[in-house]
């Protein structure tokens, strides 16, 4: 299947999670984060700010455990820049600094701004992903030119309510794929 068709039928699919639902998914998907995946080496931590519109899992579980349990780890947020299509990133200093922009996202209204090069991990937004990797976004390709300018050694790590499919038909080359994907089963490593 092409991406719109992934997108449209993941999307109806993630809407039609119950509270209980999405309450469970989103425990299990922070306990396998926090169990699979090593933060040694992670000094900023990117993290999108979840829809609640969408349900797209909830990113608040992550951060908020990250800043109890791993203090020395920054904390790095993002704000799409109508202008240039691109993602800007600012370091969070806390809920007072958020502002829901027109489409529904929260973002940072102020911060000392990040630079893509101090990233070392990415959790990235997505519908859905296949075997090797890929994954299907919200069709701007905000985070494939993000991610373009991070450190090769930059880990994404895409977070979804689904396991990987087979594959994804119309991949380009402008697509970055994630290194994992952390699931309500568990972190699917992807080999690159």
């Amino acid at each position: 299947m092409t991406k719109a068709e992934l997108r449209k039928f993941f999307l109806n699919e993630r809407l039609s999670l119950t509270e209980t639902e999405l309450n469970q998914y989103n425990r299990e998907i922070c306990d396998n984060f926090f169990s699979q995946l090593n933060l040694q080496n992670v000094k900023v931590l990117h993290s999108f700010i979840p829809m609640e519109n969408t349900k797209e899992p909830d990113t608040w579980r992550i951060i908020n455990k990250i800043k109890s349990d791993f203090p020395a780890i920054k904390i790095s947020i993002p704000k799409i820049n109508v202008q240039t299509i691109e993602i800007e990133n600012y370091f969070f200093e806390g809920p007072q600094q958020l502002k829901t922009n027109a489409w529904g996202i929260p973002e940072p209204q102020y911060g000392m701004p990040t630079k893509s090069v101090e990233i070392d991990m990415v959790l990235v937004p997505m519908v859905i992903a296949d075997r090797q990797g890929h994954r299907v976004g919200y069709g701007k390709g905000f985070y494939d030119k993000f991610l373009a300018t991070c450190q090769p050694s930059c880990i994404p790590v895409g977070l979804c309510f689904f396991e990987p499919i087979t594959r994804i038909d119309d991949i380009n080359d402008l697509d970055v794929p994630l290194k994992y994907c952390a699931t309500p089963t568990k972190v699917h490593r992807f080999a690159l």
